[in-house]
């Protein structure tokens, strides 16, 4: 499935405060919400999904850090969204809320966002690399081999390693 999404300048520019170009943004986005709505949430509430994300794309586009990542960001929002929307309907009608449709806390605690800074310092430079190409950046595996000039194999041992030698510290 491919998505219409906004061209990058314009969500640059909608990020840095330019009214035609959040227009754009949330113009070219929409159908494609729309379509990821119906298949997420109730069918009655797809529009309302795809509203109030687009509301909440509009308010917060300038905190919006990697261009790259405005799809995965705008497909979060509207999922977030339509799982809001199950769990008021399970609420009215006393059906049990499950797992799946509980709410992602946003924030974590800023201790726990220290310790994994200071689990990803504790790595080596190779490793601290992989794991932010991947996870921060969200590259693919193929990207991050090109541009560390690795076979994807390797690119995907490397980060496995990384992410158990993170994890290893953060249990410590």
């Amino acid at each position: 499935m491919g998505y219409a999404l906004a061209s990058t300048d314009d969500i640059l520019a909608a990020r840095d405060g330019d009214h035609a170009a959040l227009q754009r943004v949330l113009a070219s986005s929409r159908q494609d919400l729309r379509r990821y709505a119906e298949y997420h949430c109730v069918v009655n509430d797809a529009e309302d999904a795809v509203q109030e994300s687009l509301l909440q794309v509009a308010r917060r586009i300038g905190d919006l850090r990697v261009v790259e990542c405005f799809a995965s960001w705008l497909f979060r929002i509207v999922k977030r969204e339509c799982n809001r929307l199950k769990r008021g309907l399970r609420l009215l009608t006393g059906d049990m809320i499950t797992e799946d449709i509980l709410p992602i806390c946003a924030f974590e605690p800023v201790e726990l966002r220290q310790d994994v800074a200071a689990a990803l310092e504790s790595l080596p430079a190779h490793y601290r690399e992989v794991i932010l190409l991947r996870d921060l950046e969200g590259l693919t595996i193929e990207e991050i081999a090109e541009q560390l000039g690795l076979n994807p194999q390797a690119a995907k041992s490397r980060l496995h390693r990384a992410r158990v030698l993170a994890r290893e510290y953060l249990m410590s």
